[in-house]
């Protein structure tokens, strides 16, 4: 009996280790590499905050439970963003006019690392050549360049985008930033000397490690890095919709400029 169990075992083994390998073999592109192709979604609360972080009331009192922000365990390697003194100084003051002055609030396009863990889907579109990323928040999208990248054409909210392959890992080195982008709404901000790369790791068919190296010697004494879990959306009739916001902010942003008309 009990080699017969130990046999059994060793079947079920054998039989699991070929199924994982068929599936990813049929998870690969033309050209061998990981297929990414597909829209994915992170499930957190790294837009808020991406430090560890509790609950807390809105900006908004009158809306009350509605706006109230959801807390969260963080997505920095260690918890500690390395602001430089005066840029700590300045965090905290974005962090208490971020009604008004986080990018997102305005529309702004999202910037690199946050277009990925914004609470919007994503969609990846995988060539040999080029890897498209379009992002549903404001119609964002990028060009990761696999093969004969142009020089970047000027700094940018979603910067230049080089790709190349360590393994099954997409590796992706983003340079040419304006500072006009935050990662949070915490109002954690980078200057234009801001550098990423980031890391896309397959976990399987429906799940991606991501991982990105954040560098900027104006705002951080070293390089720091987040992480987090990325998921396939399975919707059979999964897709980006539309959430172009810049006529939601018309107020805020041109308000003031309103021809005055007297009564």
């Amino acid at each position: 009996m009990l080699i017969r169990l130990l046999w059994t075992s060793i079947l079920m083994g054998s039989v699991l280790a070929a199924a994982a390998n068929n599936q990813q073999r049929h998870n690969r592109t033309m050209q061998g590499k990981p297929d990414l192709n597909g829209i994915w979604q992170a499930l957190n609360t790294a837009n808020w905050d991406l430090q560890e972080h509790a609950a807390r009331a809105g900006l908004i009192t009158s809306l009350e439970a509605a706006v109230a922000e959801p807390g969260g365990l963080g997505a920095v390697e260690g918890d500690e963003i390395p602001y430089l003194p005066a840029a700590l100084k300045k965090k905290q003051q974005n962090f208490e006019t971020r009604l008004t002055a986080d990018p997102e609030i305005k529309c702004y396009l999202p910037g690199v690392p946050r277009a990925t863990y914004m609470p919007y889907p994503f969609q990846i579109v995988q060539t040999s050549d080029v890897i498209l990323i379009a992002y549903e928040f404001a119609g964002a999208a990028r060009t990761i360049y696999m093969k004969n990248p142009p020089e970047s054409p000027a700094d940018s909210w979603m910067g230049h985008s080089v790709g190349h392959w360590e393994g099954p890992t997409l590796v992706v080195d983003v340079t040419s930033f304006n500072d006009q982008t935050w990662f949070d709404r915490a109002g954690n901000f980078h200057s234009d000397a801001l550098h990423v790369v980031e890391r896309y790791t397959p976990l399987g068919h429906d799940a991606l490690d991501y991982e990105a190296t954040i560098e900027d010697p104006k705002v951080f004494s070293r390089p720091w890095k987040i992480s987090m879990p990325l998921y396939r959306r399975l919707e059979k009739n999964a897709q980006l919709l539309e959430f172009k916001c810049v006529e939601f902010v018309e107020e805020l942003m041109y308000g003031d400029y309103r021809k005055k008309v007297n009564k």
